[in-house]
Order: structure tokens, then sequence, then C-alpha cells
């Protein structure tokens, strides 16, 4: 049986669609293994970000993106915030929002 992924929203989906061409392409080359793979990649593809929250790293020529997510029993993933980092770190704002999403699915 293969990962189903899905979107915390409409707007989580548009953010990941508007990144630059390379940096899409290698997120949708790491979906693509997670839905054959599983979630537990490992770096350089995925990390872990503590307490059930999750990082894909998509990194291309234009830069780095970075889209958290959760996993549901039933082999789902649902990716719950995207940002395309600018900073070595990652910025306290994005991982908040993050964080507040991954409670909400929680519930």
């Amino acid at each position: 049986m293969t990962w189903k992924i899905s979107y915390y929203n409409k707007s989580v989906a548009e953010g990941v669609g508007a990144w630059p061409e390379k940096i899409r392409a290698k997120y949708l080359y790491i979906l693509k293994l997670i839905t054959d793979l599983g979630p537990n990649l490992g770096p350089p593809h995925t990390d872990s970000m503590g307490d059930g929250l999750f990082e894909i790293r998509a990194k291309g020529q234009e830069g780095i993106g970075r889209a958290f997510f959760y996993t549901i029993v039933g082999k789902e993933v649902v990716i719950l915030h995207e940002f395309i980092k600018k900073t070595q770190e990652t910025p306290k704002k994005e991982l908040k929002t993050a964080r507040t999403r991954l409670k909400e699915v929680r519930k």
C-alpha cells in the first residue's frame, strides 16, 4: 500500500506550486519517494523537527524549500506548511506556524 499525500489547506498546496521550478521538481521527487517508501527517508530528503513534526528538504539551484509534515495512522502524510528558506536556520515564525497547525490536525 502506498502513502497518501494531502495538504493542510489550499493555500499550502498553492504555495508549493509557486516555488521555483527546480526546487519544486526536487520536492515532487521526494513526495514520490514518500508515497512509495514511506516518510522515514531521513537526511538529506526528510528530517525530524521533534514532537511528530517532520520536514521535507527540497534544494534546487534557486534555493531551498521546506515543507513541514505530519504522518497520520493509515499511511497519510499531511503537508502543514511550506516556505522558501532564506537563512541558515529555520525561522521561528515558520516553525511556530507548523507547530500550531500540527496541534489542530491532531485534535
